[in-house]
């Protein structure tokens, strides 16, 4: 998605998402709209699959993504899962079907969870 097209129909004009935040598998939904601030920054994720496959971190399959939507507190997600500790770092799953990681989260930033708007869709 360009830049100018991510910004008028996803991002608000204070940065927060105008669209709630989904599930692409399930559709679960994710973030009501305007909770989470837009952000750019390069982290990597490992491929999408089940919960348990992700925890063991053995697949260094991935990409590294940059569009994220930025949440300081995981308590404003709707339904979101944790995978268990991979490093210093947890992924995010949908809650409902386990899949992912839709996210990240570093242990060592208690307030920052982000969500890649690769791995989810809008409504």
């Amino acid at each position: 998605m360009e830049p100018a097209e991510l910004q008028n129909e996803l991002v608000s004009a204070e940065g927060r998402n105008r669209k709630a935040v989904l599930c692409q598998r399930c559709g679960s939904r994710v973030l009501q709209p305007g909770t989470a601030l837009f952000s750019r920054r390069q982290l990597f994720l490992p491929s999408m699959r089940k919960k348990p496959a992700l925890a063991d971190g053995s697949d260094p399959d991935g990409e590294l993504l940059q569009e994220h939507w930025l949440v300081n507190d995981m308590f404003t997600f709707e339904n979101v899962g944790f995978t268990k500790d991979v490093g210093n770092i947890k992924f995010l799953v949908c809650a409902d079907c386990e899949v992912g990681p839709i996210g990240w989260h570093c242990l060592d930033d208690k307030n920052s969870f982000y969500v890649a708007l690769e791995r989810v869709s809008h409504e």
